[in-house]
């Protein structure tokens, strides 16, 4: 089976309450145990970043979000679930003994994943009954957010317990990658110690503080990371005659004395001292859910750049997310309602999110539009225009919108959206739709839009298909008694 039915998560940190919160969101029951005495409160915070999270990054539906059960022993949390993440601090001792407990306790084919940032799997699983269905699943933090982990097997794991870890991720939005070989810290781990020491040395020589080096990350190779990773950024910078240049160019430096990797600095009190008041200076001003939150607000910012990349078909971590909301919108259920009902049809509901407002703490202008295209998607989807009818060459195209602003919708307001169709024939819908305040129903905003069926790989005007015909004229037909919606056929300017 390639999708998780139920998740345990022992340990609920900042790691093990990120996972929860990444299968909650995925609609997955999880049972969670942790002693320490404010997990509920700690878990429950991250839960509601996670929240706030997701309703700036996607407009996709999700599903119904999973029930989060606080549970008094491992026994009790491991109990039908087919995932169990493992989230204890990283000690060898600790986690080889939580695990083994895991094992004693679970269903023979759950699958056991260790959030472990550098322990060998091996070492882990040395205890077990079943040690084949034990691994590495190296997240990042902030898990719900950020997609990767990292699929590592000891001696003793079965390699298909790797491929379906990867199957069982990808439909909550995450890309798992096997690594060959089992090796300390992994691969992400390495890398960024790497960089971690260097950075130590740069403090400790006083070439620069610790806000100078993290705006040269962030300011410079940070961004050319985040979409396209070291290799393919430097294949580039080899010019037409890509990585074999870039090699002959630069391979040389590295036997050049520029780096201390093999020198470990001593991390002295004088030295602590100076790092964490350096931090201070930088950052100590705002508090820990406040600044977890800006990371939020940037990797969504992120992301949604990266969704639009190479011609809107997504790049890297954008592709991953475009993906993901592809299978929610095919997950999604339609709305629900009576094609013979001469009502509008409900189809959106949403809230607006601190992504969406501007230094007002309005929703902006662009946020109306894309709220009014989800309502138009909707509609779409009821009449037979989902994921496969596009794939197959055809869809409806927006060629004409126009959109009055009625009211004002500010951060935190519940929102909903109707949608009328006024006209139709065998290529055009002509439709109506409106966004409501949720809690006083008073009309935001109104778009008045006209869609043209479309042969996507003729490029050309076309009839659409017969049964889709058919689901617009039923609607069409109980619409047809309407009154015709004020402000339809306006134009800008026109006095009310």
């Amino acid at each position: 089976m390639t999708k998780i039915t139920k998740a345990a998560c022992i340990g609920g940190g900042v790691i093990g309450g990120a996972w929860a919160a990444r299968f909650l969101l995925a609609g997955i029951d999880v049972n969670m145990f942790d002693p320490h005495p404010e997990a509920t409160r700690i878990v429950g915070e991250v839960l509601a970043n996670a929240e706030r999270a997701y309703a700036m990054l996607t407009m996709a539906p999700l599903p119904p979000k999973g029930k989060l059960t606080f549970v008094k022993s491992i026994e009790e949390a491991v109990q039908g679930a087919d995932w169990i993440q493992e989230s204890v601090p990283e000690r060898v001792e600790l986690k080889r003994n939580v695990i083994t407990q895991i094992d004693a306790a679970a269903s023979p084919t759950a699958l056991i994943g260790s959030s472990t940032s550098g322990i060998m799997p091996t070492d882990l699983q040395r205890d077990m009954k079943h040690p084949e269905r034990m691994f590495v699943a190296h997240p990042y933090n902030p898990v719900y957010l950020l997609p990767l982990a990292e699929l590592v097997g000891g001696e003793k794991t079965a390699k298909a317990t790797l491929q379906e870890a990867k199957a069982k991720l990808a439909p909550i939005g995450m890309k798992g990658v096997i690594i060959n070989k089992e090796i300390e810290a992994f691969v992400g781990d390495r890398l960024l110690e790497a960089v971690w020491r260097e950075g130590l040395w740069l403090i400790k020589d006083d070439i620069c503080d610790t806000e100078t080096l993290d705006d040269v990350i962030r300011y410079s190779f940070g961004m050319r990371w985040a979409q396209m990773g070291m290799f393919e950024t430097y294949r580039i910078a080899g010019g037409e005659a890509g990585m074999r240049h870039f090699l002959a160019q630069f391979g040389p430096c590295l036997s050049w004395p520029w780096t201390k990797l093999m020198d470990v600095v001593d991390l002295d009190d004088e030295l602590v001292d100076k790092i964490a008041g350096q931090s201070d200076a930088q950052s100590g001003a705002r508090g820990i859910r406040e600044l977890e939150r800006i990371r939020d607000e940037n990797l969504v910012g992120i992301m949604h750049a990266l969704k639009s990349g190479d011609g809107g078909k997504g790049w890297g971590a954008g592709k991953l997310l475009a993906d993901f909301e592809q299978s929610l919108w095919a997950n999604a259920e339609k709305p629900k309602t009576d094609l013979g009902d001469a009502q509008p049809i409900r189809i959106l509901d949403t809230k607006v999110n601190a992504a969406w407002v501007d230094y007002n703490g309005h929703m902006t202008e662009h946020r109306y539009l894309q709220v009014f295209g989800d309502t138009s998607d909707g509609l779409l989807r009821l009449i037979g225009v989902d994921l496969d009818y596009v794939k197959n060459g055809h869809s409806y195209y927006t060629v004409e919108t126009h959109i009055r602003n009625l009211g004002e919708a500010k951060l935190g307001d519940a929102l909903y959206s109707t949608c009328q169709i006024l006209s139709h024939d065998e290529k055009r819908l002509h439709i109506f739709s409106t966004i409501y305040n949720a809690a006083s129903n008073e009309p935001v905003a109104t778009a008045e839009q006209m869609l043209l069926h479309v042969d996507s790989k003729a490029s050309k005007a076309v009839p659409a298909l017969p049964e889709v015909i058919a689901r617009v004229e039923a609607i069409a037909q109980a619409h047809a008694g309407l009154a015709k919606p004020e402000g339809v056929g306006r134009s800008v300017g026109q006095k009310r």
